[in-house]
Formats: structure tokens, sequence, C-alpha cells
């Protein structure tokens, strides 16, 4: 399953962007795939990202992990301004690359 996450920061992106790559087996347990994470041009601190999940129990899974929450605040992730869509699986990728 694909989502949109919207965020805001406290350290910019570059502190969560490290936390990120730190932690990819802690991501990878929770069958999580970045698809795209990025700053707003005029504001360093608001991101957006595109992640696919393996399953929804992954996607519950990653947002109860209160060690990884805990890592995530500590690069700056501020976790009361999360918010997360779920965008359908029909999507396109790569275009036009992909064709």
């Amino acid at each position: 399953m694909y989502a949109m996450l919207t965020q805001k920061l406290s350290k910019g992106f570059k502190s969560w962007s490290d936390m990120l790559k730190e932690n990819k087996d802690k991501l990878d347990r929770h069958g999580m795939t970045l698809i795209y994470a990025g700053s707003h041009t005029d504001d360093d601190n608001s991101m957006i990202a595109i992640i696919h999940w393996e399953s929804k129990e992954g996607m519950m899974s990653f947002k109860n992990d209160e060690e990884l929450t805990k890592i995530r605040e500590e690069a700056g992730a501020i976790t009361e301004s999360t918010e997360v869509k779920v965008l359908t699986d029909e999507s396109l990728h790569n275009i036009p690359k992909a064709l």
C-alpha cells in the first residue's frame, strides 16, 4: 500500500534524511520502502514523503514502533504534525522512462 506523509521538522531535512538512512534495518522490518522524500524549497522544515508498505500491518507496526518514533523525534521529526494519507494501489511510476 502507498501513502503520502507530510510532516514538520525542527532540524531541517538533512537530519531527518540521515536518520532514515541509518535505520534502514528497522524500516525493512516494517516492510517499508521510501519512494520519495523532500522538503519544500522555501521551508527546509516542511517535508513530504511517498512511502510503500508491503501491508497495512507493516504500516501500523511502523506507526506504533515507540523506539523508532523516539529516533525520528531526536532527528527533528515533529511527530504530532505527521499526516498520512493512504493512496490507491493503482498508480504510475517513472513516466515516461517506465514505458
